[in-house]
């Protein structure tokens, strides 16, 4: 089977959602700069990453062109600060004591590109943690889990058992929201549904 889409993401949890999906992609990661620009709102940060991934990918000398290629970018958002990946122990224990028993915002972008032709879609989730105790916090970073993830957590794994609520996508949460993903893979002949269509009813 040919190559429906490159994913240009490192994530493996990215690519496990694309699995469940049950497309036929190859991943490619290229090198883009994720330092945010001054005064830059979230939702356009996520969104101009997203795409940029996906052109970052699309450029690479393996990657053919005629293939649509895939970025996406997710960012915890509280106080209208942006909760990247966090650098060390100190800093995810910081971003873990800082989300306790409140809400927080996960933006998730994706983006397609084929060609000349770009989409990206935003979703925005609303997640409540509960209280959480210093001990946890630190028993959680020695788990390995939170070392890669956005906001030093992931609802996956272990980090579930902090959310107390959820309003939006798990997906999104985990890095790649799916509703969005299928809607914008379809405006590029892309039916993740069609190769089930039966003959007959």
């Amino acid at each position: 089977m040919s190559i429906e889409l490159y994913l240009a993401s490192a994530s493996p949890r990215r690519q496990q959602l694309l699995q469940q999906l049950g497309l036929n992609f190859t991943q490619v990661v290229a090198a883009v700069d994720e330092t945010p620009a001054a005064d830059e709102a979230a939702s356009r940060y996520v969104c101009r990453l997203a795409l940029a991934k996906a052109r970052a990918g699309q450029a690479l000398p393996t990657v053919d062109t005629s293939v649509p290629v895939l970025g996406a970018d997710t960012t915890v958002v509280i106080d209208d600060s942006l909760l990247g990946k966090p650098h060390d122990r100190a800093e995810g224990l910081a971003m873990l004591a800082r989300l306790s028993g409140r809400e927080h915002q996960v933006l998730s972008a994706v983006a397609v590109v084929c060609g000349e032709q770009q989409q990206v879609c935003l979703h925005t989730s609303r997640v409540v943690f509960r209280e959480l105790s210093a001990a946890e916090c630190a028993a959680y970073w020695n788990s390995g889990e939170p070392v890669d993830k956005a906001g030093a957590y992931g609802i996956q794994g272990l980090g579930a058992g902090f959310v107390r609520e959820l309003h939006g996508s798990h997906s999104g949460v985990m890095g790649l929201p799916l509703f969005e993903t299928i809607t914008l893979l379809r405006e590029f002949g892309i039916d993740v549904l069609s190769r089930y269509s039966a003959e007959t009813l």
